[in-house]
């Protein structure tokens, strides 16, 4: 097994392909019976760990798709094994859309609420915010139910859980009537960013630049409901979304592979290639971008507050030319929650991620940028790499201590627990997450 960009491989005993509620509950059952353990895929787009095991792996593949839905209300609920792309055409077909997304669409729903993925739009909090209830197969093999009304503060724990509750079989969203949006992508002055991006928030509806090292512009995204308008998908937005996004900027990483000092020029030839571009389609549409051209990546959450000094001391630390690096640095924006385990808990949040290439090394350039960001009170996206443990989350999570009494209660025999998420959540693991740098 390998995950997307294949830095992670493991060779899981068993994989099991549940199709239904009771074949999950048996394999659990049967897990806590002869003292396994178990692991969950989505579609291992993690960076991280997540789902490796050396025992009983379940994918949850052949347990997707709709399971009810109220139209009036505009509520669906969904198999935790619904891939996101599905689930886009799934509620279109029922009038229905997701309130907001990120921009892959390859996670299964399940993996996306565990890890805390997110879009932009600090009108928006990450996609958790937009579960109502959920069922899963605790450690104990017994069937949960949790929602904003019953039990909630199991579903806050159950809302952004890792996986570490048990297999979430259904999920029930609050969605919105489908709509459409209207996508403006252009390069802009960097200077022009830093110095407006509050003002670019407030004014619409979703906004995320990128930064491309050693330059000093950025690729800024805006989209914002499209009433009335008529579809508008050219040539012009295959040429940006697929040629230049992905076709032209694989070779030029392959170039830069070779030949590292390039790396100045091959981030100016990346968004001198970049087309000013609009588009009108329907929103799960819009949202999802290809992503063919591998990387590993790191993203980290900080207060919004800090933001300006943390991008400062980013740059600044990108341009000293020490890391060899072309990928832009993507910056979101996002609505602060209330869930336990969420990196956005209690704070509205600003999302940096970085990337490198797939076949160049990472590790230098990501322990030096996440010194930055711990130097502000950052807290890594659960689903990329980071090198902290079960003592860092412990004082960057004020209800750490209250997720863990529900992880205890749900899984005593800790049957969903890897050496990896032992390192975080128990800090008595050899595996130390740090050794990735």
């Amino acid at each position: 097994m390998k995950n997307w960009s294949g830095i992670i491989e493991w060779n899981p005993q068993i994989i099991a392909y549940p199709e239904s509620e009771s074949e999950i509950q048996q394999i659990v059952q049967k897990a806590l019976e002869n003292k396994q353990k178990v692991r969950i895929i989505g579609s291992g787009h993690s960076f991280t760990p997540l789902s490796k095991t050396d025992q009983i792996l379940i994918s949850l593949d052949k347990y997707a798709g709709l399971v009810s839905v109220d139209k009036e209300n505009h509520i669906a609920t969904v198999k935790g094994g619904t891939k996101l792309y599905d689930l886009g055409d799934l509620l279109y077909e029922n009038g229905m859309a997701m309130e907001n997304l990120g921009d892959i669409d390859r996670q299964s729903i399940a993996g996306t609420i565990s890890t805390g993925t997110h879009g932009t739009g600090t009108n928006f909090g990450t996609i958790s915010t937009q579960v109502l209830a959920l069922k899963f197969v605790n450690g104990k093999g017994e069937i949960i139910q949790c929602s904003t009304t019953d039990k909630p503060d199991l579903f806050k724990a159950a809302q952004l859980s890792l996986g570490t509750l048990g297999v979430i079989t259904e999920i029930t969203l609050q969605c919105v009537p489908a709509y459409k949006l209207a996508l403006k992508s252009e390069v802009v002055p960097l200077d022009d960013i830093l110095t407006n991006y509050s003002k670019i928030n407030a004014e619409n509806r979703n906004f995320e630049f990128y930064w491309f090292p050693h330059t000093t512009k950025a690729w800024a995204k805006t989209s914002n409901i499209a009433e009335g308008q008529a579809d508008k998908v050219g040539l012009l937005n295959y040429y940006s979304e697929f040629v230049a996004e992905n076709v032209i900027f694989k070779m030029l990483c392959e170039v830069m592979r070779f030949f590292p000092s390039s790396a100045e020029l091959t981030s100016k030839i990346s968004i001198a290639g970049m087309a000013n571009t609009e588009k009108v389609y329907h929103s799960h549409k819009v949202y999802a971008t290809t992503r063919l051209v591998k990387f590993h990546e790191m993203e980290y959450n900080v207060p919004v507050e800090a933001y300006d000094d943390v991008i400062k001391d980013i740059i600044k630390e990108v341009n000293t030319k020490k890391y060899n690096v072309h990928f832009p640095i993507e910056n979101r924006f996002v609505k602060g929650d209330d869930i336990y385990l969420s990196p956005a808990y209690q704070r509205d949040s600003a999302y940096v991620a970085c990337h490198v290439y797939q076949k160049k090394d990472y590790k230098a350039y990501f322990k030096a940028l996440e010194t930055i960001f711990r130097a502000y009170g950052g807290r890594p996206h659960w689903g990329k790499m980071h090198s902290l443990n079960a003592e860092d989350f412990a004082t960057s999570y004020p209800q750490f201590e209250t997720f863990l009494k529900y992880r205890k209660e749900h899984d005593p025999d800790q049957v969903f627990i890897s050496p990896y998420l032992q390192s975080i959540f128990l800090g008595t693991s050899k595996v130390s997450v740090g050794k990735i740098w």
